[in-house]
């Protein structure tokens, strides 16, 4: 196992992340999976066995069930705590009171507190937005989160879901009142979905913050089980409740993916992983089964190594079509780039 640190930060996480959302399957989660706590159990020790520190789960994931099953099970297995680095997220709905969602001060507070009765811990390690709550000023949000961090219950925040603007006013805000800013971003990148490279990701290199993924195989799409005439036997990708994908450029990355699987020995979906581990922006991909097959599978990926020219055949099969602003400041900075990306 590899490991990197998070952001402008001195903690060191895997770059391999156990995803949990598939816990429980209580509720609206139910779909993405329902599994017990044996099952928890055992996926938890073999990530653990395989050098992964790093578990990422959040509040509403099972409404609350994945986070009390990760709580167990860390004490099932008699895993050390502060060998561990925990991730969980606040904003989603967690009631039907008023403030039973959102980002106020209020439901910070009361959801950080379930949380830590729910993992049976005292403190989380990175604490995340789920994403934005247009009703909260920002301002407000950081400021309970800066006390979570002052009075222990908390490590390192992070983000995810936010739109690039909204995330660096975030750390302005942050950085000119003394705050603590944004460690990380959770969001979903992957060789068909390379959306984030219009503006987040020079944003992340730019303030050096961490980049967690998440649905790095596009929800399954990019395991090669999906064909592209649609003839697919029934899978989690159809459940889908949104769609953050690409599917025709996803069959076309697939068509590179295969004969190169074949050639290196591993699997779709092992290639489809070490690619987003060869990102340099990226600093740990969160992965999820529900098989025990499928993780161990998943976990494999860290030991691919790609040749330049196999770099290059899935960049250029998986690239972003251009689009304004950039093809505009590419060519009229290209006076002041010296000969390298004017973004670096």
């Amino acid at each position: 196992m590899n490991y990197k640190i998070l952001g402008k930060t001195g903690l060191k996480v895997s770059t391999l992340c156990l995803g949990t959302m598939n816990y429980g399957g209580k509720g609206f989660f139910n779909h993405m999976g329902d599994l017990g706590q044996q099952e928890v159990d055992e996926q938890i020790k073999t990530v653990i066995d395989a050098g992964v520190n790093f578990i990422d789960t959040a509040n509403i994931y099972s409404e609350g069930l994945s986070e009390i099953m990760i709580g167990k099970a860390i004490k099932n297995l008699s895993i050390k705590r502060d060998d561990l680095v925990l991730a969980t997220k606040v904003r989603g709905s967690m009631g039907q009171g008023e403030n039973d969602r959102g980002l106020s001060r209020k439901h910070i507070i009361q959801q950080v507190d379930e949380s830590l009765k729910r993992l049976n811990t005292d403190y989380i390690d990175l604490y995340q937005l789920h994403t934005s709550d247009p009703l909260t000023p920002i301002e407000e949000t950081l400021r309970a989160l800066d006390d979570l961090v002052r009075s222990g219950k908390v490590r390192y925040i992070g983000a995810s879901n936010f739109m690039a603007w909204h995330f660096m006013k975030a750390l302005g805000h942050s950085n000119y009142n003394n705050l603590e800013k944004f460690a990380s971003l959770q969001a979903n990148y992957s060789l068909d979905n390379r959306d984030l490279e219009r503006e987040m990701i020079p944003l992340l290199q730019d303030q050096k913050v961490g980049l967690l993924v998440w649905s790095p195989l596009s929800g399954g799409l990019l395991t090669g089980k999906y064909k592209r005439d649609g003839n697919n036997e029934k899978g989690r990708l159809n459940d889908f409740p949104f769609e953050p994908f690409h599917k025709e450029r996803a069959f076309d990355v697939l068509d590179v993916l295969h004969p190169m699987a074949a050639q290196k020995g591993f699997s779709v979906a092992q290639l489809a992983l070490a690619w987003l581990l060869h990102q340099s922006v990226v600093t740990s991909i969160i992965i999820g089964a529900t098989k025990m097959t499928q993780l161990q599978d998943n976990l494999k990926a860290v030991d691919i190594e790609f040749t330049a020219d196999e770099l290059d055949k899935l960049n250029k099969v998986s690239q972003l079509p251009i689009e304004y602003p950039k093809n505009v400041v590419e060519v009229m900075t290209a006076d002041r780039s010296n000969g390298q990306d004017f973004l670096s």
